[in-house]
């Protein structure tokens, strides 16, 4: 079953001239590869907001969520630091992409790479519901670590 495409209105800003708007890179993919707008050094350790020259109009409950490029991430160590960043229905400003360089070499980001995958997601709103007791579970209250964990530390 093919899901249905939904429109989003987006504006190409002047410094995104010559660029390919984002685009799926195979027919089976969830996100969309965006481009960077501009050329920027990434040293160890270092964040950048980087440029993609769109700005958009996601439809009301829906969300664009930015996600790391896995090459980036297995070959160079450069990824969202927020991952998924979410983009909201009600911005307008530029769609930029925060990446963080973990790898030990500076990376080079040049005007026109694939930074980044941008998936649009259905957005579901929480209403709160005060109440005194919460009903039990197997889990209870367990938190960190306490459904099991990494074999080599006996957890």
């Amino acid at each position: 079953m093919h899901n249905p495409s939904v429109p989003v209105p987006v504006k190409r800003l002047p410094h995104f001239e010559g660029l390919e708007l984002p685009a799926y890179a195979t027919e089976g993919a969830a996100g969309m590869d965006v481009l960077s707008a501009e050329d920027v050094t990434l040293a160890p350790g270092a964040r950048h907001a980087i440029a993609t020259g769109l700005a958009m109009a996601i439809p009301h409950g829906y969300e664009i969520q930015v996600r790391p490029r896995s090459g980036l991430a297995l070959k160079h160590g450069v990824t969202v630091p927020n991952t998924p960043g979410t983009i909201d229905s009600d911005y307008r400003g530029e769609l930029k992409v925060i990446l963080i360089n973990h790898g030990d070499t500076t990376f080079e980001i040049r005007r026109g790479d694939r930074v980044a995958q941008l998936v649009l997601a259905p957005v579901t709103q929480a209403t709160w519901l005060p109440v005194d007791e919460l009903d039990d579970t197997a889990r209870g209250e367990g938190g960190f670590g306490s459904t099991g964990g990494v074999v080599s530390l006996g957890n």
